[in-house]
């Protein structure tokens, strides 16, 4: 009888534990630009140590992550593509949509330049002159924030790239730092976040080439998942880790991470 009463005991303190280890961990879907640029592996163990909740990513494109959001699979929503987030708050799979950081997009080249576009801050006149010149021009192609941005871009410039897919317009499919590496590799010319660009570490030859077009601002989002959409959500953590990072001490963590004593992202949650 006692061995029976222990085992049961011990069944439900280890039921007991694993509800505990659920309700502090939470699973955010992420643009793949914060992850690669390290702020995850900064802000994480700080957040932690305050909530004790222990917060998990999912790196992938802006489009996918939604999506991800949308099926249920996450907890807060975490990227880069204003309308899209905003569509997702509107059709009911986000609390709230919340300012939380900036930084900026970058097109970086070869320093032999052939399209001549170095030192340029007129981001469609860049693009146009790289169209012209049938200079080759590596993109996402993925949906991501990134590719959002840049294909908006493209079309204020006048220019359908994709009408040349496969010529000098080469489509990857694949995330920010997979994307720099294959444009490197082939001598194109790559739309990137600031952020991840000083972060890569291959850059070989390559440096920035067009930069400081106010079109090239890159605001990020964070979004609580409605527990009303998805009932699995750990809403209470999930409001937990986004009111901390619009509160006073998470824009300062933010604002603290640095790369080759660079600043990485800018945070402009707004004040209450």
């Amino acid at each position: 009888m006692y061995s029976h009463r222990f085992l049961a005991a011990a069944l439900a303190l280890f039921i007991a534990g694993l509800a505990s280890a659920q309700d502090s961990s939470i699973i955010v879907q992420s643009t793949t630009s914060t992850a690669n640029s390290g702020l995850y592996d900064y802000l994480l163990p700080l957040f932690k140590e305050t909530s004790g909740i222990q917060v998990n990513v999912v790196a992938v494109g802006t489009g996918q992550a939604i999506k991800n959001a949308e099926n249920c699979d996450g907890d807060v929503l975490l990227v880069h593509a204003k309308a899209s987030e905003e569509k997702f708050v509107a059709d009911g799979f986000g609390t709230v949509r919340i300012d939380l950081m900036y930084n900026d997009f970058v097109v970086v080249g070869p320093s032999s330049d052939p399209a001549g576009v170095a030192g340029m801050n007129d981001v469609q006149g860049a693009l146009t002159k790289i169209a012209d010149s049938g200079a080759l021009f590596a993109s996402r192609g993925d949906d991501s924030g990134t590719h959002k941005k840049e294909m908006s871009l493209w079309a204020s410039a006048g220019v359908d790239p994709t009408s040349s897919s496969g010529e000098w317009y080469r489509e990857t499919g694949s995330g920010m730092g997979a994307t720099l590496n294959t444009g490197i590799g082939m001598g194109a010319y790559v739309l990137t976040d600031r952020a991840t660009w000083i972060s890569f570490e291959n850059k070989q030859d390559y440096q920035i080439s067009v930069e400081g077009d106010d079109d090239m601002f890159n605001q990020y989002g964070v979004i609580p998942v409605n527990p009303a959409k998805c009932p699995s959500v750990n809403a209470d953590a999930a409001q937990t880790f986004a009111d901390w990072l619009v509160s006073a001490d998470g824009q300062t963590a933010i604002a603290g991470y640095k790369v080759a004593d660079q600043q990485l992202f800018f945070p402009n949650a707004p004040t209450n």
